[in-house]
């Protein structure tokens, strides 16, 4: 375990006391959990504090829960991934909605600006609403989709499809209607395949 991640846990567990989890060293990274009510706060002094420094958002996703065996929690949660050039060390924050049928968060793009279109990737594909976000709306896709395909409740085949109508001359939306289906590979073999004697 490298020392520089040990002294980056410990500063984070005196700086930042209950208001995060237990920081976890993992495969060369430091991870921290964080509350929604202490989520924007602990990212903005993660940025601002000099101890840590960390200047740089690299990537915000969403994750559902709702599978993991074993798992006991809130079923969504915002991960970000951040960077400090300056003591050349990253961090990985989960932060976790507390409401399951309506997931909110406060935004971050006052705090990076790259968080917009992050923001709105998780929004759109997991249905985690940012709170404060300058422009949430879908960015994957279609304006007029319904639910969130990353859902692990969402059919894999979607609740609508859309088509161009030549008599309308416009794209419509109507109901899926394809048949789920098993999809079982075919299997081609010579007809003696398998059989000894083959010349």
């Amino acid at each position: 375990m490298s020392a520089k991640l040990e002294r980056l846990s410990r500063q984070l567990k005196e700086s930042f006391g209950d208001r995060i989890g237990e920081p976890v060293i993992n495969h060369g990274e430091v991870s921290i959990s964080v509350q929604a009510a202490n989520y924007l706060a602990v990212m903005r002094q993660l940025r601002d504090d000099p101890v840590f420094g960390f200047e740089q958002l690299m990537d915000l996703s969403g994750i559902d829960y709702s599978e993991f065996t074993g798992y006991q929690g809130p079923r969504y949660a915002a991960v970000s991934q951040l960077l400090s050039l300056a003591h050349n060390w990253r961090l990985q924050v989960k932060a976790f909605p507390t409401d399951d049928d309506f997931p909110v968060l406060e935004s971050v793009v006052d705090v990076w600006n790259v968080a917009n279109w992050y923001e709105r990737e998780a929004f759109d594909l997991f249905g985690i609403h940012f709170e404060g976000h300058p422009d949430l709306r879908r960015i994957l896709t279609d304006y007029g989709f319904v639910g969130h395909p990353f859902r692990k409740d969402f059919p894999i085949s979607g609740y609508v499809e859309m088509r161009y109508d030549p008599e309308q001359q416009r794209v419509v939306y109507q109901p899926v209607t394809i048949e789920p289906r098993e999809v079982t590979p075919r299997i081609v073999r010579e007809e003696n395949y398998g059989k000894a004697g083959r010349g």
